[in-house]
């Protein structure tokens, strides 16, 4: 089975899904397109893709305080409309994307946020060591392209794991494409933000006893 370029770019004018839910799909065919099409139908991917050109204004800000108080993280949500904003199964989506902020601490939603910088850093550094490590160099772009896809599923917050997926295959994209289907209109996750109690503070790190003995002798 040879899937080619030709036939994602056939498939995603069909569909409007994007290159690699597109791809997948055809690996999943055996590189049929109307059994392609269907499966990208019945992952509601299709559907979703249509929608991107949508407006979504509306939404709402759901937090999570951990720890005490000792984390915390907001996270925005839109939709089309304030109706969509109410639906119980997206509320309790968004608060669970609250606690993955807090448990996985990406950087970004998507991979086109991720700053040119890091992703060269990081490419320079498997590029290093894989070559110590005697890989030909021959190979060696494509070793690091796979690892920069992992490097993504690590800080994007879109390509990590879900958290409440007990499978362990849904990332939170998927999962977000299936609610798109469902609930019928186009829905982003717009921003995060994390906060950690302290960060960037100079804490006192006085030595106790030494304090008091030097009290004592005056």
């Amino acid at each position: 089975m040879n899937i080619t370029a030709k036939d994602v770019a056939a498939l995603r004018d069909m569909t409007g899904a994007g290159m690699m839910d597109c791809k997948k799909a055809l690996v999943d065919a055996d590189g049929n397109m109307e059994k392609a099409v269907e499966l990208l139908r019945e992952r509601g991917v299709a559907k979703a893709a249509k929608k991107e050109g949508r407006i979504a204004a509306e939404g709402f800000i759901d937090a999570y305080v951990h720890g005490g108080g000792s984390f915390a993280s907001l996270v925005e949500i839109n939709t089309e409309t304030d109706f969509a904003a109410k639906n119980e199964e997206l509320r309790e989506f968004a608060h669970n994307i609250a606690m993955q902020v807090v448990a996985s601490r990406p950087i970004c939603v998507n991979i086109d946020e991720v700053p040119q910088d890091k992703i060269d850093a990081e490419r320079n550094i498997y590029r290093v060591q894989l070559l110590n490590e005697g890989k030909p160099e021959t190979i060696v772009d494509k070793i690091v392209d796979g690892k920069i896809n992992k490097y993504y599923e690590e800080v994007v917050l879109m390509e990590q794991p879900y958290i409440r997926d007990d499978s362990g295959k849904k990332k939170v994209k998927d999962v977000l494409t299936e609610l798109v289907a469902k609930i019928g209109e186009k829905i982003t996750i717009r921003r995060f933000y994390m906060m950690t109690m302290g960060e960037g503070l100079t804490k006192r790190n006085d030595d106790f006893a030494a304090e008091v003995a030097a009290q004592t002798q005056k």
